[in-house]
């Protein structure tokens, strides 16, 4: 047995060395990942929610996990600055559907937040929910280290537009140490199906390789 054990090493030794193949680059590769999408739409067949679709099928179809929250269909309230998070065996005291979202963050390997401008700013659910990740830091979870993407679309044609989720999103994740990988902006979308004249799904879809 330990001869058997001796000869595999030996072999991706050898084929390490040749160049042809490395088996940790291939692991690295191919390795799937929890990846968790947390939606900000209340429109259920909107712009940013095709753009959602088409990432999670890419994503899915390279072989990662996919959990997806639509935080506009849940009850998330705002952060109390309590700062008592975790303290009572939940994320947040103020016992809300973030809590059930907080595990998958967790575990995550990659967090990805999509969503369009409502009022030049990110919708209030998906805010509430970006505001409790302050839980994270009062409880001193280890979170360092994740992946974090930005899908987002407006229905003006000024991408400046979008800075009022683009720049929360990045600071928030600076501030947790996750690694940006990439972000789909896409302006002048306004009623359901106009995403279809962009390339907003082709975008969304192609961010699952940088993951």
């Amino acid at each position: 047995m330990c001869v058997l054990v001796f000869i595999l090493i030996l072999a991706m030794i050898i084929i390490s060395a040749t160049g042809k193949v490395n088996p940790v680059e291939l692991e690295e590769d191919y390795m799937s990942k929890k990846i968790v999408v947390i939606t900000g739409s209340s429109r259920k067949n909107g712009n940013s929610f095709a753009m959602t679709e088409a990432f999670i099928k890419a994503a899915e179809a390279k072989g990662h996990s996919v959990t997806r929250f639509d935080a506009a269909m849940k009850n998330v309230g705002g952060c109390h600055a309590c700062e008592t998070c975790f303290k009572t065996g939940k994320a947040c005291s103020f016992d809300d559907d973030f809590n059930t979202i907080a595990p998958a963050i967790l575990e995550a390997d990659a967090v990805v937040f999509t969503t369009p401008v409502y009022w030049y700013s990110i919708p209030a659910q998906l805010k509430g929910v970006i505001d409790k990740l302050f839980s994270f830091c009062v409880a001193g979870k280890d979170i360092e280290g994740k992946e974090c993407a930005l899908i987002a679309c407006c229905e003006e044609n000024d991408l400046s537009v979008m800075d009022g989720v683009r720049i929360p999103v990045e600071r928030s994740a600076a501030l947790m140490k996750w690694n940006m990988v990439g972000e789909v902006l896409i302006p002048g979308v306004l009623n359901a199906g106009d995403i279809e004249k962009t390339d907003g799904c082709k975008q969304a879809a192609a961010l699952a390789e940088k993951i």
